[in-house]
C-alpha cells in the first residue's frame, strides 16, 4: 500500500541527534554553473510564467480565496472541490488584472476533490494540459497560484515523488478527502494555491496543486517543502464528466458498495468498519456482505476505521478482485473475495 499522509487543505524524520563529518583532504569544492547554463535555465523558466501564468485565475467565494486553471475555450475553469465548497457563484481574477469576472458552478467531486466552475463575459486563456504519468521523479516543477491571496505567485521546486496516498479534510474541517496517486512536490503550496497549476518545463499543466504536509510533532504546523497535486490525468478525467454531465460517473476508482461507520472495542480502540447499508446489486452485496457486518481488512490491509478503509480502496482498482475480512454481528470471523466496483460521485 502507497504511503498515507494526513494533510491540511492548501485551501482554507531524523532524530537530529547525529551530524555528518567531513575530511577536507578528501573534499572538493563543486563547480560553479556556468553563466550560459544559469542564463538558459533562467529563460526557461520566464518562458514558462509567461506561457502558465495568464490561465491561472484566484477564485473568491464568500468564504474564501482559492486558485483555478482555465481549461477551455468555453471559460471552463478547473479548481478543488474544497475551494468552492457549498459555494454555486464565485469571482474570478486574472493575474494580468482587468475588470474581475463572475463564474457559476458547473459540477464539484468532493471525493477526488476537483470541481469545474464557468466564468463568462471575458477572454479567458487555456492551460496546455501535459500526461502526468509521464512525470519522473527529481523532474523540475513550478506551482502557480493565489497563496494567501496574492494573485499570479510563481514557486518552483521539483517532483519529490509520485504515487502518494493523501488524505485531508476539507475547508470547513468536516469531510474526508482522500486522493489517490498524489504529486508530492518541494514547490512551495500554502493557502490558496489549492486548485491552481503545477507546471513543469514545457508550459503544460501536470497537477492540480490540493494540499500541504502537516507536521504532528510541531503542533500541527506546515511541512516546508511537503505540497501535494492532484495528476493532470485524474483531473482532466473528472472535469470532463463534470462539464458533459454535471456529475462524475466513472471516477477511476475502487468501491465496495457500502455506507459504513467507525466501530471501537470497550477500551474506544478502533477495530474496523461496520457496515451501515449495502447498496443493492453492489459488489458488496454480491459478495455476502451485510448489514452489521465488520469489515477488519481489505486485500490483506487492516481497515480500522473509515478513513483507513478510503486510504486501502484508493490504491486499488476497479474489476479488482480482493479479500475482504469481517467479523459477522454474533463475533464469528469471515472472509469473502469482492469484485470491486465503480466509485461514482
Amino acid at each position: 500500500m502507497a504511503a498515507s499522509l494526513l494533510v491540511l487543505a492548501a485551501a482554507g524524520c531524523g532524530d537530529g541527534k547525529s551530524k555528518p563529518s567531513s575530511s577536507p583532504a578528501a573534499s572538493s569544492s563543486p563547480a560553479a554553473a556556468s553563466p550560459t547554463a544559469v542564463t538558459d535555465l533562467q529563460s526557461v523558466y520566464e518562458r514558462v510564467v509567461t506561457d502558465v501564468l495568464p490561465s491561472v485565475v484566484q477564485i473568491s467565494t464568500s468564504s474564501g480565496l482559492g486558485s483555478g486553471v482555465v481549461y477551455d475555450g468555453k471559460g471552463d475553469i478547473i479548481t478543488n472541490a474544497h475551494v468552492v465548497g457549498t459555494a454555486t457563484q464565485f469571482t474570478v481574477t486574472q493575474p494580468t488584472g482587468g475588470t474581475p469576472l463572475s463564474a457559476s458552478l458547473v459540477g464539484s467531486y468532493p471525493t477526488g476533490d476537483i470541481a469545474v466552475i464557468r466564468a463568462g463575459g471575458g477572454t479567458l486563456k487555456a492551460a496546455k494540459f501535459g500526461d502526468s504519468a509521464k512525470l519522473q521523479v527529481g523532474q523540475i516543477v513550478m506551482a502557480m497560484g493565489s497563496p494567501l491571496g496574492l494573485t499570479g505567485t510563481v514557486t518552483q521546486g521539483i517532483v519529490s515523488a509520485l504515487g502518494r496516498t493523501v488524505t485531508s479534510k476539507d475547508s470547513s474541517g468536516g469531510s474526508i478527502i482522500t486522493v489517490g496517486d498524489a504529486i508530492q512536490t518541494s514547490a512551495a503550496i500554502n493557502n490558496g494555491n489549492s486548485g491552481g497549476a503545477l507546471v513543469d518545463l514545457t508550459s503544460q499543466v501536470v497537477g492540480i496543486p490540493s494540499a500541504a504536509a502537516l507536521n504532528p510533532e510541531l503542533g500541527d504546523s506546515a511541512a516546508p517543502g511537503i505540497g501535494f497535486a492532484i495528476p493532470s490525468a485524474t483531473a482532466t478525467r473528472i472535469a470532463d464528466q463534470l462539464i458533459a454531465n454535471g456529475k462524475v460517473t466513472d471516477s477511476g476508482r475502487a468501491a465496495l458498495g457500502v455506507k459504513v461507520v467507525g466501530v471501537v472495542d470497550r477500551s474506544g480502540t478502533p477495530i474496523g468498519v461496520g457496515i451501515a447499508e449495502v447498496e443493492a446489486n453492489s459488489p458488496a452485496s454480491k459478495a455476502g456482505l451485510k448489514v452489521g457486518d465488520v469489515i477488519t481488512a481489505v486485500n490483506g490491509a487492516p481497515t480500522p476505521d473509515p478513513t483507513t478503509l478510503s486510504q486501502v480502496l484508493v490504491t486499488l482498482k476497479p474489476g479488482q478482485q480482493v479479500k475482504v475480512d469481517y467479523t459477522t454481528p454474533d463475533g464469528t470471523k469471515q472472509s469473502t473475495t469482492v469484485t470491486l466496483g465503480t466509485l461514482a460521485g
